[in-house]
């Protein structure tokens, strides 16, 4: 459910009234879609405008409109659309709610730089305007590669699709990354910001449309019970990780010289940090929210050696699922000499009373033991044990892990007696899964998002002063990490490189095992 209050109208025909999981109903406007040829627009983003469709959360006039170069027309896009719903979509497949979104979708041909393209687009949503009754409202998503995002909005400007009238809206979807580092960052977001105003510009992370990185935010401000111990004086250290089991695939081109920090520690795991970190805002609307996610970003510190307080690897050749697999190098498209990292593993200090002298510690990798992504909250030693050394000689530290993917829920570890006559303490767990707890499915992260972006409500969107922040947190480090050399290399299937054990142990701690 989203974080701030509903919006939209409630007289779409198709909602079911009781379904509670997304309750505002977008009004009346049109999605227009640059990149829909790429497999995010096909896996991701048609699927979850039909599923939104299904349930209703879309008015009856709703329109998508297409931009690519191919030589289709309106027919074939539907087309495409049809089968990436079929394949993709969550929600069953009920032919009148896709006639009733395929009688909205349109097509434009064109490359980036052909103005007559995006005059004819602006032709396209006016006719939208008087004919579907989207009533000047429209969200351009780019789904393209960041070096096309300045032709994409300069075009727009041009053609005036960026104007908004009186009681109307224009908006602009960017996806990540952000830029590569701190300056490309500024830049990408001064281009966007001279077209748009900020409130108008949605920079999608789909990790905080996930479920379970929202109930993060409920588990610590909706309970009394985790909040008190939620600082330094309880919590030993915090780790998150993301893990994957696959390799690059067919993703070389974008992937080397890219790398495991920027690709997903710069904007999916110093979110989570964020969100883990930050003190609790005066609400969840999205100036508050955003305002201690940044406080947090800014109050971090990196340790002053980095050369012990992080690791990078690359994947070797090794068995993953039991199938033989290719080291990073051998990939098609990565040069031999490639020094992009495949592991990455840093740690963070805060500079905040409330979390003064705990570190945390983000990885992610590649071609590692199995796919997840956790946040545990790995809390100190109980300061006195009443009890013989042997009887609590299975005792661990306490945690709390809040699981992201793939079985989103959360684990509570602590000790409890084993049965018997003696007394003896080990490890148990209490496991919440959203799966167990609740009837209803989830929402698909990029249903909520564009469900979000079609309302104006965007508390789930880092803001430009974020995406800085993160990029100062990065910086540092790739530049140094620029004069190492080759990354440590790691056996696929395993769980990363020795120097990220390494880097823990000096601190005395261990890497979880998920």
């Amino acid at each position: 459910m989203s974080l701030t209050g509903a919006l939209g109208s409630d007289d779409n025909p198709l909602r079911d009234p009781r379904d509670r999981r997304l309750s505002r109903i977008a009004g009346p406007g049109s999605l227009v879609m640059f990149g829909v040829t790429g497999d995010l627009a096909k896996r991701k983003l048609m699927p979850a405008v039909y599923d939104l469709m299904q349930r209703g959360l879309l008015p009856p006039g709703f329109a998508l409109v297409g931009f690519a170069r191919r030589d289709w027309d309106r027919q074939d896009f539907a087309k495409v659309v049809h089968d990436a719903v079929e394949e993709n979509a969550r929600t069953p497949f009920a032919e009148e709610v896709w006639q009733q979104l395929a009688d909205g979708i349109r097509f434009v041909q064109g490359t980036f730089d052909d103005d007559e393209a995006f005059d004819e687009l602006a032709r396209t949503v006016k006719e939208l305007d008087e004919h579907r009754g989207t009533r000047g409202n429209h969200a351009f998503y780019l789904s393209v590669p960041p070096s096309s995002f300045p032709v994409v909005v300069k075009q727009l400007a041009r053609s005036g699709l960026s104007d908004s009238e009186a009681d109307a809206w224009r908006r602009v979807v960017v996806e990540k990354p952000f830029g590569h580092d701190l300056a490309s960052a500024r830049e990408l977001n001064e281009v966007v910001e001279q077209v748009f105003p900020p409130d108008s510009v949605f920079r999608i992370d789909h990790y905080l449309g996930k479920e379970t990185v929202q109930n993060l935010l409920a588990l610590r401000f909706a309970n009394q019970l985790f909040e008190p111990v939620w600082n330094g004086n309880y919590v030993d250290h915090v780790q998150i990780t993301m893990a994957e089991d696959i390799g690059i695939g067919s993703r070389a081109g974008y992937y080397d010289g890219i790398g495991a920090a920027r690709d997903v520690i710069q904007n999916h795991l110093l979110q989570l940090f964020a969100l883990t970190a930050m003190e609790e805002p005066v609400s969840f609307a999205a100036h508050d929210l955003r305002n201690e996610k940044e406080k947090i970003l800014s109050a971090v510190r990196l340790p002053a050696d980095l050369s012990t307080a992080t690791a990078r690897g690359q994947y070797a050749a090794g068995w993953q699922g039991g199938s033989k697999v290719r080291a990073f190098l051998e990939e098609d498209g990565i040069p031999a000499d490639s020094t992009t990292e495949t592991y990455a593993a840093i740690r963070l200090d805060v500079d905040t009373r409330r979390w003064a002298g705990v570190p945390f510690y983000l990885r992610a990798g590649k071609r590692l033991g199995r796919r997840v992504t956790e946040i545990a909250v790995v809390f100190k030693p109980a300061p006195h044990l009443p009890f013989e050394q042997s009887a609590a000689g299975g005792l661990g530290k306490n945690a709390i892990v809040i699981r992201v993917q793939p079985d989103e829920g959360v684990t509570l570890r602590f000790g409890s007696k084993v049965p018997g006559t003696a007394m003896e303490v080990r490890d148990v767990t209490m496991d919440f899964g959203y799966g167990h707890s609740f009837t209803e499915s989830s929402p698909e992260a990029y249903e909520r998002l564009i469900l979000d972006v079609l309302l104006g409500d965007p508390p789930l969107f880092p803001r430009h002063a974020e995406v800085e922040l993160s990029w100062k947190i990065l910086d540092p480090i790739e530049e140094f990490w620029a004069t190492q050399g080759q990354p440590e290399q790691y056996d696929s299937g395993t769980w990363g490189p020795a120097g990220a054990d390494e880097m823990m142990a000096r601190d005395g701690r261990t890497w979880r095992l998920p």
